[in-house]
């Protein structure tokens, strides 16, 4: 579908060539040689891509881990923390589901509690109004939603956190390729491959600072992520990796250090600004259609637009617009709950704009959505 004006990078981005062919030459030289051999051939790009991780996220290769996922590196993270009977989790209004179900897992296990965060009039977290003591371990924050377009605030929050004593784990799944994360105050950051970063499907990456690994407890590591030094005894890498399993797609781990490099080399301020400017040129657009109502919110915003119809289903409207070439996606209540309760939304068609969509594309795009709304 080549003249298909691809709105959905906030789902699974397009890979750029450069990508592709690094996933598909190495899976073609695994079938010359073994996946072993192939490996080997490639240990140095290997290594090298912690170093390309780190410059991504502005923090040092000691405190990258590559993993299958976004999700896998929430899991893992959020797992490391020690919780006790007592305890408070502080989620934002837009925690992702992902996220939430395991919390309260957790939670039932241990003893502690899940507590929501207040938003302000804008709808991102309300820094002022946030309340922690010396029970708060974690701030589960979440960067940029999945069924809206605004940027919760990072530093201010983490600021707040780290006076009580407590970690931040920041859900970069929607920010990570779309937005400069450098210069940000966290304790672990987790992404995947496949959305802004335009890597492939089935990679993701989790920072974890340097200071913040001796107050950890992770309950699992393989053979890579710890030494078996004897019989009875072990012991535990000295940086990120511990995290990490000795069993991985390479090809697409390469693929995702050829996107980290293909974002870097672009600008990571260029598309920002470019991904910024495209986004709000369809928000205005879709303001000015009768029957559309924009849905985003937030005093900054970033590249996914969310928005609904009067007269239109969210799925129909997604399937129209399919019929019409143009991709977007739907955002359902399950997936942000908490907020699509308050708002009283069941769904949200979802749309975003990379750096490659032009503005031309968005105009027949605002067209597209005009006709198929009504």
């Amino acid at each position: 579908m080549s003249d298909l004006i691809f709105l959905d990078s906030a789902g699974s981005s397009i890979p750029p060539p450069e990508v592709v062919d690094e996933v598909v030459g190495h899976l073609r030289r695994e079938t010359e040689i073994g996946g072993y051999r192939a490996a080997a051939e490639r240990r140095d790009d290997l290594e090298a891509g912690y170093g390309v991780m780190a410059e991504l996220f502005g923090v040092r290769p000691t405190e990258i881990a590559f993993t299958d996922s976004a999700t896998r590196s929430w899991l893992t993270a959020f797992d490391a923390v020690p919780l006790a009977k007592g305890d408070r989790v502080l989620v934002t209004e837009v925690e992702y589901g992902g996220n939430a179900v395991p919390m309260l897992r957790r939670a039932e296990e241990t003893g502690a509690t899940v507590e929501v965060m207040p938003s302000d009039r804008h709808g991102q977290l309300d820094v002022a109004a946030l309340e922690f003591d010396e029970r708060v371990k974690l701030v589960s924050l979440v960067h940029v939603p999945t069924n809206g377009g605004l940027v919760n605030p990072v530093n201010e929050v983490t600021a707040r956190a780290h006076e009580a004593g407590a970690l931040v784990l920041l859900d970069a799944c929607q920010s990570t390729g779309q937005l400069d994360l450098r210069g940000l105050d966290y304790d672990m950051l987790v992404c995947t491959g496949r959305k802004w970063l335009r890597g492939p499907r089935g990679t993701g990456a989790l920072v974890v600072r340097d200071d913040v690994r001796r107050r950890l407890r992770p309950r699992l590591f393989d053979h890579s992520g710890a030494e078996w030094t004897a019989p009875d005894r072990y012991r535990p890498r000295d940086d990120a990796r511990w995290f990490e399993l000795w069993e991985y797609g390479v090809a697409d781990r390469l693929g995702l250090v050829a996107a980290a490099k293909y974002a870097l080399a672009k600008g990571l301020d260029v598309i920002e600004a470019e991904v910024t400017a495209r986004a709000k040129r369809l928000r205005d657009g879709l303001a000015s259609i009768p029957g559309i109502t924009v849905r985003d919110l937030g005093e900054r915003q970033s590249g996914i637009v969310t928005f609904t119809s009067d007269d239109v289903p969210a799925l129909e409207l997604k399937d129209r617009l399919w019929d019409r070439q143009v991709a977007v996606t739907v955002s359902q209540a399950a997936s942000t709950r908490f907020d699509m309760t308050r708002r009283g939304l069941d769904e949200v068609v979802r749309a975003s704009p990379h750096y490659f969509v032009t503005e031309e594309e968005i105009d027949q795009a605002l067209d597209r959505v005009s006709t198929s709304a009504r």
